[in-house]
Formats: C-alpha cells, sequence, structure tokens
C-alpha cells in the first residue's frame, strides 16, 4: 500500500485516534495544518493563522523562509548525512561562525540535534570535567526530557515513576510577580532568595557538585526575567563550589532577545553553552559550546557524545544560512525594536484587563499572565485555555503554558521576520479574545 506525503484522507481524525500515539502534549490543534509560510500556517480546510511560537520557538525567520529552503535544495543534492566521525565544510562553517559571534572563552562548539540533547551532552562534559556528578537548576526549569536533562527539569514530567539521575537539587526561582523572598517595601530579595537556595544546596550536597543549568529568561516557566545581577551571583557562587555554569539558550539564542545571545544583556559569560532551537530555522539542529580549556580537560578524560546525526552536513548548512540572515538583516536589533512594541501593546492589556495580571520578557521573547482578579493575583489555567481556544478561533495561534502550577501564562514568540502589521493584528485579536473570556460572551 502506498501513502503519499501530503495524501489527503475523508476522515483524518480517525486515523490520528487510530494510529497517531500520545507524547505528553495535552491535545492536538483542531485542524490538519497544510502548509507554512513567514509568520502564517494554513489549514487543509483553507483557513489563515497567525503564529505567535514560531512553531515550536524554532521557525527563527518565519515558516519556509526562502534563502533556508534554498539551502536545503542546495545541499541535499551534494550533501545529507554522513558517517559521525566525517567532517565537512558546513560543519566546520558553522562552528566556526557562532564562535565568531561569542565573547572568549567560549570557542569550541559540537553541533547536535535537539535541546534535550545538548543539555544531556553539556551536563556529562561538567560531569567529566569536575569529576563530579550533583546538578543544580532552577525550581521552574524546563530543560528537557532525557535522561540528564529531565532530572535537571522540575516543572513538570518528574512525577511519572521513573527515578532520575541521583544528586539532583532545585534552588528558588526568581519570580518578581509572585516573590517568595521579599523586602520591607513587599519586592523580591532575589539575593536572600539566591543565598537560601544555595545555603540548601551545601546542606543537601555530598560534596559532589558538578554544574548548574539555568535558562537566562525562564520559558516554561512562565517567561521570567531573572533580575539585573542575579545571574553574576549565581555565577560566583558556582565557581566558588568548583561548579560549572551552563546556560540554556534553546529559546533566547540567535538575536530573540534583542541580543545574539540572552546571557549578553547582564555580561555573564558562561562556562557551556548550549544552543537548539532558534538555530535551525525550524530543522532540528543544536550546539555546545565552551572553552578550549574545558573541552581538552573533557577530552583527556574521556568524554564521550556522539549521535548517529552529529555534524551532519544538512542541518549545519541550514544554520549558516540562518546565522547569515541574523547577521546580515540585524535581526536581534530589530527584535529590541519589535520587542518594545510588543511589550507596549501586551502592557496595554495588563491596564485594561482585569484577568490579566502581568507582562513580562525581553524581545520578541515575552509573556502575560492570567488571573482571576488582579487583587486576589490566584493564576487561572482555565481562563488561559479560553483565550488560547478563542485566539485560535480568530486567528492566532498561542502558546499557553500548560506545565503544573504554570498554567495561564502565555509564551509568546513570533518569528524575528515578524511585521509591525502583524504584531499588531495579533495584539488586536488577543485583545478580543480576552475581552470575550473576560465577558463571558465566550466560554465553555
Amino acid at each position: 500500500m502506498t501513502i503519499e506525503p501530503f495524501e489527503r484522507s475523508t476522515d483524518p481524525w480517525h486515523e490520528v485516534e487510530q494510529h497517531v500515539g500520545h507524547y505528553g502534549a495535552p491535545y492536538f490543534a483542531p485542524d490538519i495544518i497544510d502548509r507554512a509560510e513567514g509568520s502564517y500556517i494554513y489549514t487543509e480546510d483553507g483557513r489563515k493563522i497567525l503564529d505567535f511560537t514560531s512553531g515550536q520557538m524554532c521557525a527563527t525567520l518565519g515558516h519556509n523562509n526562502p534563502e533556508v529552503v534554498q539551502t536545503i535544495r542546495t545541499t541535499i543534492g551534494r550533501l545529507d548525512h554522513l558517517y559521525s566521525g566525517m567532517l565537512s565544510r558546513p560543519s566546520i562553517n558553522l562552528c566556526t561562525h557562532i564562535a565568531q559571534t561569542l565573547p572568549e572563552p567560549l570557542n569550541k562548539v559540537i553541533p547536535l540535534s535537539t535541546g534535550s540533547e545538548v543539555n544531556e551532552a553539556a551536563i556529562r562534559m561538567a560531569k567529566t570535567v569536575t569529576g563530579r556528578f550533583e546538578v543544580v537548576s532552577f525550581s521552574r526549569s524546563w530543560h528537557g526530557l532525557t535522561q540528564a536533562s529531565a532530572a535537571a527539569t522540575y516543572s513538570s514530567a518528574r512525577k511519572v515513576g521513573v527515578p532520575c539521575a541521583p544528586g539532583q537539587f532545585a534552588i528558588p526561582t526568581p519570580y518578581e510577580y509572585r516573590p517568595d523572598f521579599t523586602d520591607t517595601e513587599g519586592k523580591l530579595d532575589w539575593r536572600k532568595e539566591l543565598d537560601f537556595g544555595f545555603d540548601m544546596v551545601d546542606a543537601q550536597s555530598s560534596g559532589s557538585l558538578a554544574a548548574c543549568i539555568v535558562e537566562p529568561i525562564l520559558s516554561g516557566g512562565g517567561i521570567l526575567v531573572p533580575p539585573d545581577g542575579y545571574l553574576a551571583e549565581l555565577k560566583k557562587k558556582c565557581h566558588e563550589r568548583g561548579m560549572l555554569l551552563i546556560f540554556d539558550e534553546a529559546q533566547t539564542g540567535f538575536g530573540r532577545t534583542g541580543t545574539w545571545y540572552g546571557f549578553q544583556h547582564d555580561g555573564v559569560v558562561p562556562d557551556i553553552l548550549t544552543l537548539s532551537k532558534t538555530l535551525g530555522g525550524g530543522l532540528p539542529l543544536a550546539a555546545l559550546v565552551t572553552s578550549d580549556e574545558i573541552e581538552a580537560t573533557a577530552r583527556e578524560r574521556g568524554f564521550t557524545f556522539y549521535t548517529s546525526h552529529v555534524n551532519d552536513p544538512l542541518v549545519a548548512a541550514v544554520g549558516c544560512t540562518v546565522m547569515n540572515v541574523i547577521e546580515r538583516d540585524n535581526l536581534p536589533s530589530k527584535a529590541a525594536q519589535k520587542g518594545d512594541r510588543l511589550h507596549a501593546g501586551l502592557q496595554r492589556l495588563v491596564e485594561t484587563h482585569d484577568i490579566v495580571g502581568d507582562a513580562r520578557g525581553r524581545g520578541l521573547l515575552q509573556g502575560i499572565e492570567i488571573v482571576k482578579d488582579k487583587q486576589g493575583k490566584e493564576r487561572s489555567a482555565a481562563l488561559g485555555d479560553l483565550i488560547t481556544r478563542r485566539c485560535y478561533e480568530l486567528g492566532l495561534h498561542m502558546n499557553i503554558v500548560c506545565l503544573p502550577g504554570m498554567g495561564g501564562v502565555f509564551r509568546i514568540a513570533p518569528p524575528l521576520t515578524v511585521s509591525d502589521a502583524e504584531l499588531d493584528d495579533g495584539l488586536t485579536i488577543l485583545d478580543q479574545a480576552i475581552s470575550d473570556v473576560e465577558t463571558g460572551r465566550y466560554r465553555d
């Protein structure tokens, strides 16, 4: 029996029910997607939907960017996949270009495929270099679902009856809208919170602290931006204990926050940097970056992390194109400008709707938190779900954080190529959807 890739059937949802397995997503979108272009996706029945998620935050240059498409067409006829021990020009050039965009001492690059995979490699490298095994991450972290990356993830998927890697410690997540530690004015006292976190780590550690892995902006945790000075103090605490600091820039790298990398806002350079989503322009591509010293020590001590698709030339060529376009079109600066426009629109929603409690983020990685009302600040996953559904009906795809305890926070991450008009259209639809839910015109 032959079935063509885009062949249509009379009842696709019956086939989904019969043959498509569930992998953790709370639900599938109610339409079959036929194609995508720029900031839009198109359904089989002809609907045009503005995509404020860049796919899975990966379509940095928009869907099916013409230059990415041309690179794929050119490369696939020349090189697609090679033995893991072979190098190609696209792979070498990708590593070189990444290193050139980073400050010293980050200059050694290992290309891989996905965010979970590259975080797995980074944690393994830190353990190899330090000879230790304990890992620290935020209490609202998301770093992946493979063994070590899942063990460093606290926001979801821990309570499934599967033991995680030993030696895992969580520290409190700095959350200015909902502070756990406050000063005399009721504002977040992040220094006290960070001191408390590491006091707890020290109390629980067996003396084998290897690494701390964090996102410069916590995305799955609810678009949480650490306060100024926080990451510098975090690095200091790590180095005092002989730990390596890993920054997971799956969603903050390559211009999205208004600079090439999220850590540049804070002037704090990690020991190991992991990159994924935003590098591949929609294709699976990731990279681990570290210093000569750490890479050499890891190699001497037998560090091993190769996969069937390490250094693959096809996706490396795409990564080169993505970086060239970002650089040529000055997209980090444009993301900062568009981010200001987006944030101003989101802040207006905070001011005009009682169920929008907070707007936060940086560049084109922004979020709003939906609450039952501003006075109580009680987060409302139910209202968030309704707004998500209403937005979709009106032609806007939004991503609601569905993790336990974080429901009701929207992650807004349109492509870096989004136009001002598209931003305004999305904000208009979002405003209407919130109004429809808030007034009861739209309900279950």
